[in-house]
């Protein structure tokens, strides 16, 4: 069976993007738009985890989160706007056990249909950048080289001078950042490319 996570988020961009990112990664998601439904739900069914907004209409974030921390030991997500140090520690210590600062997105990428999506967006890819993206999402957060790349993507030895896999990695992040989203595919110097959020 699924793994239950709760979202509690009042704008409902945010809670339809989470909704549709998560269920696409095979968990089963119930969404509350405020602090008293949030617990509420909380309490009909116990989730797996909680992915817990501060800014809620009604109950604030913190009392929701408290108030789910004193009723069991559910992990709890705390996604929020404030990054100051005051505020991640005010929510650790209310009890979650980490912090999501926004704005962040989901990217997915179905091999079978060959669409891609940054968020809601979709985003239309040749062939060979699909592959490319897709090796890079297959290794999130390693350092992939110039002759992994060639080899894996192309199949063959270009030799030194080509210059092909910074023209797709041009391509590609034109595309993925089109709409001014934070860059994802960063330039590892002198080694290769990483796919990770900087």
């Amino acid at each position: 069976m699924a793994e239950r996570i709760l979202v509690i988020e009042d704008d409902p961009q945010i809670a339809d993007l989470l909704r549709r990112g998560l269920i696409y990664e095979a968990y089963s998601v119930e969404v509350a738009a405020d602090g008293e439904s949030g617990l509420s739900a909380a309490r009909d069914r116990q989730p797996d985890m909680v992915l817990l907004d501060l800014m809620l209409p009604g109950i604030d974030g913190l009392t929701v989160c408290r108030r789910l921390r004193a009723a069991s030991d559910v992990p709890i997500l705390i996604l929020t706007a404030k990054d100051a140090v005051p505020d991640r520690v005010a929510g650790l210590d209310a009890g979650a056990d980490d912090y999501v600062i926004k704005p962040f997105d989901f990217v997915t990428l179905d091999l079978g249909s060959h669409e891609v999506y940054r968020g809601a967006r979709r985003i239309e890819l040749t062939a060979r950048e699909f592959e490319m993206l897709a090796l890079f999402m297959q290794n999130p957060r390693q350092v992939l080289t110039r002759d992994v790349l060639y080899d894996r993507i192309w199949g063959y030895d270009f030799g030194g001078e080509s210059n092909i896999i910074e023209v797709y990695v041009r391509y590609l992040r034109s595309k993925l950042e089109e709409a001014g989203e934070p860059r994802l595919i960063q330039t590892v110097r002198g080694v290769g490319y990483a796919l990770r959020e900087d």
